[in-house]
């Protein structure tokens, strides 16, 4: 018999909110997190806003931050989100887990470049081009940024996170794009459902709010250029969507197998039920066209769950408010539940706190077990024009209160073609 996945904590770092509490009552009150750039001048790049975590202090979490002085944004808000999750699930002393059978699985991106320090360098350096690695060190380049080159891994995050909470058992990182922290909880999941480890970290964590992510996602004509009021920007599912906006954060959930939550009298927020992980093996830029790895991987995860078309009470969608990809998973909602798809509410909480890339699908989870805890389900703001493409109920601009939210669909697609679909439903016993 397959054992069963339950989550007992969760923890948060977002733009519309630093806790869960607070990133729910956001959610619910329909306010948004997208404002103009202020870690850098971008005046002068087509898309001038985003949404920024603000006032973030990592020393509110922990006892001593300077130890983590030399990481970038994405470990810190990791590390934040972390202890929120370790502490919500009554684990505040970890000691009381076999470390072997506790481990990390994230979907964490890579860190942001020294690209200020970087270019302030250059600036002082008179032979411009011709620089040289002699010249780079003279001018400090070079120095004491071993450990700093170090934190830009992908996989750092996981470590750092093992080793605060003694986490002795798997700790692996994927970064398949933005179906990163979507896949890691669910090879997560695997891994506790095989019998690999009882208690396991999940989740994501991201930040590319930098020149270098700006520059790559303009470049692919990817993002809203919406420069007059940067909080309708992000507009999923409406017909004049123009492209998405660059999100960052942490979501961050504590997986456990279903006996060892209740031995220890642990809360439960959900089951994790359904997982399916697909590829469209087509343009690495861009979705197929008949959204086929969509729909198989939505498929798959019904078919993980056990569950029919007409079981889903909720999709949160990955509706990144780009022409094409909203389009083409209405489509495929569509193929892989029939007539079932248009009674099924939808909607994309990316309108109010834009796109978190790998950390997305976490915090979106996070939110499909908070509305099966609360029976409210989010809305999709800044929705004004239907598009004829898109003719789902994408539960426009108020939040909704329903009868029962027993199991919700968390959809993630990301560059590369990569697609993951994961099922939560509420516990029973």
């Amino acid at each position: 018999m397959r054992r069963r996945v339950v989550v007992s904590g969760m923890g948060c770092i977002t733009p519309v909110g630093k806790t869960i509490e607070d990133m729910w009552a956001s959610l619910m009150a329909c306010k948004s997190g997208i404002d103009w750039i202020t870690y850098f001048d971008a005046t002068r790049f087509p898309t001038k806003f985003a949404a920024e975590v603000k006032n973030y202090d990592l020393g509110k979490y922990i006892p001593d931050p300077e130890r983590f002085s030399a990481c970038g944004r994405n470990i810190k808000f990791a590390i934040g989100a972390a202890v929120q999750a370790v502490n919500d699930a009554g684990l505040d002393d970890c000691s009381s887990l076999d470390p072997s059978m506790f481990g990390v699985y994230l979907g964490a991106g890579e860190g942001a470049q020294d690209f200020n320090r970087f270019m302030g360098i250059i600036a002082e350096s008179r032979k411009g081009d011709e620089v040289d690695l002699g010249e780079f060190a003279r001018l400090g380049l070079l120095r004491l940024n071993g450990e700093n080159e170090l934190q830009q891994e992908p996989n750092m995050t996981a470590g750092h996170l093992a080793s605060l909470f003694n986490a002795q058992g798997p700790n692996l990182n994927c970064l398949t794009a933005c179906a990163a922290s979507s896949q890691a909880i669910g090879e997560a999941t695997e891994l506790i459902r095989r019998g690999d480890a009882d208690v396991m970290i999940s989740g994501g964590a991201h930040s590319m709010i930098h020149p270098f992510g700006l520059t790559g996602f303009n470049l692919l004509t990817a993002l809203s250029e919406h420069n007059i009021q940067p909080q309708e920007a992000s507009r999923p599912f409406d017909l004049n969507r123009d492209g998405f906006v660059l999100g960052e954060g942490a979501g961050i959930l504590i997986l456990e197998e279903l006996d060892h939550a209740k031995k220890r009298g642990a809360q439960i927020y959900g089951e994790i039920v359904g997982y399916g992980s697909t590829a469209d093996a087509f343009r690495v830029t861009d979705i197929h066209p008949d959204g086929r790895g969509a729909t198989s991987c939505i498929k798959m995860a019904l078919k993980d769950a056990g569950l029919n078309t007409d079981d889903l009470d909720y999709i949160n969608a990955h509706g990144t408010s780009t022409k094409v990809n909203d389009q083409i998973e209405t489509l495929a909602c569509k193929r892989a539940l029939g007539q079932d798809a248009y009674s099924t509410p939808v909607s994309s909480i990316k309108s109010m706190m834009g796109h978190l890339i790998a950390a997305a699908g976490s915090v979106e989870a996070i939110t499909c077990l908070l509305a099966i805890k609360k029976g409210v389900l989010p809305p999709t703001i800044n929705y004004e024009t239907p598009d004829p493409d898109c003719d789902l109920d994408y539960i426009p601009n108020q939040p909704r209160e329903t009868r029962k939210v027993r199991r919700c669909l968390s959809n993630s697609f990301g560059f590369g073609g990569q697609n993951v679909s994961l099922i939560m439903s509420e516990f029973a016993a």
